[in-house]
């Protein structure tokens, strides 16, 4: 595995449009952007498409479904059903087949290199939807959204975490600043913003002269390697998405919302206590 890390540029820290393509496409990787341990892809068929079988390697695996239905098979185990927000977790070395609903499937694929194997594990998204400690509100006036743990505490894993945040219209999100570099590294997958919907999206470590300032629309994925990351909706429109992480060191890193703020803002904490491990 890499363990080198590319600089944050526009090259290397924004993957446009990963929706676009029909079929199994990878595109966050260490040798493709700025990333040590995380991968994603997308795993997009019509409802006429044949079945498709992943085989995760050396990689644990999530299995995000983020637009229609499909059921997927791990070999040796049992069928899923999913639809949006389901959420699979399968260990490396494993056979999964994916066989599209009948309005076809899109499925965020997440994975990192792992030591060691843990259970598939299933999560169904109205029941995180019903868990305080993986659905929550955070932030004040002008920075309100609604956070869902999709890939947490709730499920035993290495190094992969992953959810879902909706902003309310013209708010930032991931506010105040925050950062978490020596334990995690981070992507964020914006969805569910039509046209002509965006966002701005910033990571700096000098907020002076940020690393990357850019506008993000739906399907685009912008790097979290390191630094701060807040982002921004266009008034009346929301910013909206999935985030991945993946820890620096197996197990050890693996925690939701121990995060430094930027000391500018740090006197309110980071909203994200509820998300924690459990005690």
């Amino acid at each position: 595995m890499s363990t080198t890390l590319l600089p944050i540029s526009p090259t290397t820290g924004i993957v446009r449009d990963t929706a676009s393509t029909k079929g199994r496409t990878r595109t966050v990787s260490p040798e493709l952007c700025a990333s040590r341990h995380l991968h994603y892809g997308r795993i997009i068929l019509d409802a006429t498409d044949a079945p498709l079988t992943i085989e995760t390697a050396g990689h644990e695996t999530g299995f995000v479904c983020m637009k229609g239905a499909a059921t997927l098979a791990v070999a040796g185990g049992q069928t899923y059903a999913v639809t949006p927000y389901d959420t699979l977790y399968v260990p490396r070395q494993s056979t999964v087949v994916v066989t599209p609903g009948e309005g076809g499937c899109d499925i965020a694929e997440i994975s990192a290199p792992v030591e060691r194997p843990h259970p598939v594990q299933f999560v169904k998204y109205a029941d995180v939807l019903q868990d305080a400690g993986l659905h929550f509100k955070a932030g004040g006036p002008g920075a309100k959204r609604e956070l869902s743990i999709l890939i947490g505490k709730n499920v035993e894993s290495g190094r992969i975490l992953c959810g879902i945040t909706f902003s309310e219209p013209g708010n930032w999100t991931s506010w105040p600043p925050h950062e978490h570099a020596q334990m995690l590294e981070e992507a964020y997958l914006y969805v569910e913003m039509p046209p002509p919907g965006f966002g701005v999206q910033f990571v700096f470590n000098d907020n002076q002269q940020p690393e990357l300032a850019t506008f993000v629309r739906e399907g685009d994925v912008v790097m979290i390697p390191q630094g701060y990351h807040p982002n921004v909706a266009a008034p009346g429109g929301q910013v909206n998405f999935l985030w991945m992480m993946a820890a620096i060191r197996e197990d050890e890193d693996r925690q939701f919302g121990v995060v430094n703020v930027h000391p500018d803002f740090a006197a309110g904490g980071s909203g994200l206590d509820p998300g924690k491990a459990r005690k």
